[in-house]
């Protein structure tokens, strides 16, 4: 009963070990990607959380988009564009409508679940990029892992637990491995004192052979 309780209890830990290491270098996948998209780089692709439903249920709120900018924006794409108020976040929309004002293309954008057209019409100066791929809920595991008790609990805790397992399994080696060694000295030891022993025998029945010529 013992042994069956210990196997189900390992497996449990293994399978917990799995999924923690699964979810963490997702997150840590994340991490990099949202650091390289806030790198200056001409082009570069950039990870933001939509944090409203007016793009339900295209894209739910709390999903991960990736934008990239693109030359060309066509009817039908969603767009992320930056608001007029910098300390305000982008606003992920679909272009509903393009219009040219001097010589310029000029964006009229709506949301999916809303009823009419933004209000404000967008430049091209003013585009974040295309939606590219869109991961729904991701956002808000990232906006739990960013604040403390979720990076507590879904990264600090789980680590220690399981660095703490390894740090066990490395020290039970390096028992293993001593025990080892010293098992093996023991029996160099022995050969060595059997040895001693015939030695010592050999030597004892030539000086009898001696003896007994005399």
């Amino acid at each position: 009963m013992i042994g069956a309780t210990c196997k189900d209890f390992m497996k449990v830990k293994t399978i917990f070990k799995t999924i923690y290491y699964i979810v963490f270098m997702f997150i840590v996948l994340i991490a990099v990607l949202l650091i390289v998209s806030v790198l200056p780089i001409t082009g570069n692709i950039k990870f933001l959380t939509v944090l409203s439903g007016s793009m339900e249920p295209t894209i739910k709120t709390g999903s991960i988009v990736l934008v990239k900018p693109i030359n060309d924006y066509k009817i039908g794409d969603i767009i992320t564009f930056n608001s007029t108020n910098k300390t305000m976040p982008p606003t992920t929309h679909r272009i509903a409508e393009i219009k040219v004002t001097g010589g310029q293309p000029i964006y009229i954008t709506k949301g999916d679940a809303n009823n009419s057209v933004d209000s404000r019409e967008i430049k091209k100066s003013e585009i974040v990029g295309k939606t590219i791929i869109r991961v729904p809920y991701l956002g808000y595991v990232i906006d739990f892992v960013k604040k403390p008790i979720g990076f507590v609990l879904i990264i600090i805790i789980p680590a220690v637990v399981i660095v703490n397992d390894e740090i066990r399994k490395i020290w039970k080696e390096i028992i293993r491995l001593r025990n080892k060694k010293k098992e093996k000295d023991a029996k160099q030891d022995e050969k060595l004192n059997e040895l001693k022993q015939e030695i010592k025998k050999v030597e004892k029945e030539m000086k009898e052979n001696e003896m007994d010529k005399l």
